[in-house]
């Protein structure tokens, strides 16, 4: 193979790879790491094996230092990232028997919004989540993860069966915000969102919310409203993106990095808030690095708060739930 075209190869890897801007350091070390494993193809140098191993660890180090020191502007990045794992990545890997149910049974369908029953672990649940989609055709079909009022009253209609057959829910929050069309508007977007929050609220059974890209604003909230929401570690959840609010303080998205550096959107804030009950460790890297890692992760996290909540009957499940998010604002007001 020529050299010509084992350059060609790296550039159609690194091309095929998504960095972000911050990234550019590592970008560089595993850009030559690819160069150097298309020549060793055809050497087989020993020395060339050599300074791939040396490379590698390089980036490894500088990946982790990097990502160990993350500042909030660079976690909302890494939270959007394309390549993270979204809600049917994680149904695939976590839910067996998997049956979708489509309509809210009062306007129609709304693919933003997946719904329906499974088995987490062998026990039967309900699972609710948003789904931005990973391509350009998908994303369009489930509108980039922005619910419209059909999506949550999908969501409650479900969390209200599930409560009826005594069944647990599982939510997949991943949502800039909830669709703001004038259509969406026009069908009640605010009512729905607040009935979703309601039945959630309602449930008797424990319900376990899961952060794994955006949580924004009362879009994550008529899902999130749980008896634990968990978080990943470089996820994001906030009552407005930070170029919503650079917009509306200065009147400058291009502000969007103070306006992250002072909403205390990171996980390690809202724990330290008591607006999550547990963050969810991240690969190096993030969650787009090594997808399966992430899921199983979550996946323990959410069978641990399952077992925590077992045995409470269900007005204990109610009010422990109430209790909770009572607690955040007066820890917030104090």
């Amino acid at each position: 193979m020529s050299r010509a075209v084992c350059l060609f190869c790296v550039q159609v890897q690194a091309f095929m790879r998504t960095y972000l801007d911050f990234e550019k350091p590592v970008a560089e070390l595993e850009a030559k790491v690819e160069e150097l494993r298309a020549l060793d193809q055809s050497a087989g140098s020993v020395e060339i094996g050599e300074e791939i191993a040396r490379i590698e660890a390089k980036a490894d180090d500088a990946l982790r230092q990097l990502y160990g020191n993350l500042s909030p502007w660079q976690k909302a990045q890494v939270a959007r990232h394309p390549q993270r794992p979204h809600c049917l990545d994680y149904v695939t890997a976590l839910v067996s028997e998997f049956t979708p149910l489509a309509g809210d049974r009062k306007f129609g369908e709304d693919e933003a919004v997946i719904a329906g029953f499974g088995r987490f672990r062998g026990e039967s649940v309900c699972v609710l989540g948003q789904e931005k989609g990973a391509n350009t055709e998908s994303r369009i079909k489930h509108n980039f993860g922005m619910a419209r009022p059909e999506g949550y009253r999908k969501a409650a209609r479900l969390m209200e069966l599930a409560d009826r057959f005594n069944l647990a829910v599982i939510a997949i929050v991943d949502t800039a915000g909830a669709y703001p069309g004038i259509g969406a508007e026009e069908r009640g977007q605010a009512e729905a969102i607040a009935r979703s929050t309601e039945a959630c609220l309602r449930l008797g059974v424990p319900n376990v919310a899961v952060v794994v890209g955006e949580g924004g604003s009362g879009g994550a909230i008529a899902l999130a409203t749980a008896s634990r929401v968990l978080m990943l570690e470089h996820a994001i959840y906030s009552v407005i993106s930070p170029e919503g609010a650079a917009s509306i303080l200065w009147r400058d998205s291009a502000k969007a990095q103070e306006a992250a550096q002072n909403m205390k959107l990171t996980a390690d804030d809202l724990l330290r808030f008591g607006v999550i009950d547990t963050i969810v460790r991240e690969p190096p890297g993030g969650a787009h690095r090594d997808p399966a890692a992430t899921i199983l992760a979550a996946e323990e996290a959410i069978a641990t708060a399952f077992d925590e909540l077992r045995g409470l009957d269900r007005e204990a499940v109610r009010q422990q739930r109430r209790d909770k998010f009572l607690a955040i604002g007066r820890t917030l007001g104090a």
